[in-house]
């Protein structure tokens, strides 16, 4: 019930998104264009919130006072990954715009830009860990870990498999 209703919400967004998009298509393509593409990822984001939630519950395999104890820490958790996942996006689309005319200065600063989510992300990964081992057996902490380690796994495979190689801009 709560993925088809997460889907339904999530296709009202996109179709919202694509009727704003489709009116000011008319005014400006490519404002147009940066619409569509943004209601396409909150879709995404959605189905892909949707279904973790799903295989977490059905990974964790938690009991109902564990499960009362989990999902207020995970759904704390849950907010500020969404944080770091809108800055990787930001990165990607920056990398996107940029990577046919590539300098070696916005290099560096997307790579210092990566490492620096990837440091984010293993802080936030620990402040969790301590979190949920106050709340849950350690055995379970680890267990969630292991997911969310194989899902982040998947969606970053997913983002780097539709990336393009970065180019060197030929010297002028």
């Amino acid at each position: 019930m709560r993925i088809r209703f997460a889907f339904v919400a999530a296709a009202v967004l996109f179709l919202t998104g694509t009727i704003s998009a489709q009116e000011k298509q008319i005014q400006d393509p490519a404002e147009s264009k940066e619409l569509n593409t943004q209601a396409y990822i909150q879709l995404l984001r959605a189905d892909l919130k949707a279904s973790k939630r799903t295989l977490i519950k059905e990974a964790m395999q938690l009991d109902d006072s564990q499960a009362a104890a989990f999902w207020p820490v995970y759904n704390q958790y849950d907010v500020e990954q969404t944080k770091l996942g809108d800055e990787k996006l930001a990165i990607v689309q920056d990398y996107a715009h940029d990577f046919l005319t590539m300098t070696p200065e916005k290099a560096d600063q997307l790579a210092r830009r990566v490492l620096e989510l990837d440091e984010q992300r293993l802080a936030l990964r620990k402040k969790y860990y301590e979190l949920m081992k106050k709340a849950l057996p350690t055995v379970l902490v680890v267990r969630f870990f292991q997911i969310e380690n194989q899902i982040q796994l998947l969606v970053d495979l997913q983002i780097a498999a539709n990336l393009p190689i970065i180019e060197e801009t030929p010297p002028k």
